[in-house]
This record gives C-alpha cells, sequence and structure tokens, in this order.
C-alpha cells in the first residue's frame, strides 16, 4: 500500500532581480507596436538583429530583457530613437498612448484601411458604417 505524501506547502518565492518587469513589458509592447506600423515581421527583425523569432516574441511579451546594445540595433531596424521605447519621451505622450492602442495588426489595418481613402465623404460613410455596427451589437 502506497503511503500518503504530505500536502505541498507553497513557500512565498522572491522575485528574481533579473527578471523582466513591468518597464520591460512595456518596452517590449513598443517594439511590437513600431514592428507592426512598419510592417516588419517578428522572423525579418529577428533576421536584422541576428536573433530567432522566438526571442523576438519574447522581447514584445517582456518575457526576457532587452540589453542596451540590443535595444540601440532594434531601434536602428525599427528606424526610431532608443527613445522611443521609455515613457515620456520627445514624442507628445498622447500621440505614443494613442499609437499603443494599436496593439492589433487587425486595428493597424483598419486605420491604413481609412487613411487610404482619399475623398473625405466616403471617409464619413467609413465612419458612419462601422458606428453603425458597434450600435447595432450593443
Amino acid at each position: 500500500m502506497r503511503k500518503k505524501s504530505k500536502p505541498r506547502t507553497l513557500k512565498p518565492t522572491k522575485l528574481n532581480p533579473r527578471s523582466a518587469g513591468n518597464a520591460d513589458i512595456e518596452m517590449g509592447r513598443r517594439i511590437g507596436l513600431r514592428r507592426v506600423e512598419i510592417g516588419l515581421s517578428q522572423s525579418e527583425l529577428g533576421e536584422k538583429l541576428g536573433v530567432s523569432f522566438q526571442q523576438v516574441q519574447k522581447y514584445e511579451k517582456g518575457v526576457n530583457r532587452v540589453g542596451a546594445s540590443r535595444l540601440q540595433l532594434i531601434a536602428e531596424a525599427l528606424g526610431v530613437d532608443v527613445t522611443f521605447f521609455y515613457e515620456g519621451n520627445s514624442k507628445p505622450e498622447r500621440e505614443v498612448d494613442s499609437l499603443l492602442f494599436l496593439d492589433s495588426s487587425f486595428t493597424l489595418r483598419l486605420l491604413r484601411a481609412y487613411t487610404a481613402v482619399e475623398n473625405q465623404a466616403v471617409q464619413r460613410q467609413f465612419v458612419s458604417l462601422i458606428e453603425s455596427i458597434v450600435a447595432s451589437q450593443g
């Protein structure tokens, strides 16, 4: 007959000082935002950096921290200053925040399609259509 084991007690664990924190997660979001904004895949960015697309995913999710030299390479590959990845950068904060909502490729595609329409009357009709779809769901 098998002996019952004692229930395991969870010991509080210390946060590893090398693990990614909120600042790393925010930086990763901004890396992903800029990558999608310029139409670059994770694989293409990885090739430019000399890392795998999985490593780029880890940077973007904030799982792995981005070192200073790697951040410089990422900034060059994405065509921005390093300060773009930090809060309080040179762009107005409202502009950066409004770009951060574009964390979905569908949102970015929708915005690109809208801005490609040159006729303002068609743009207004487009907005009315989307608003009516939202109203009918509600």
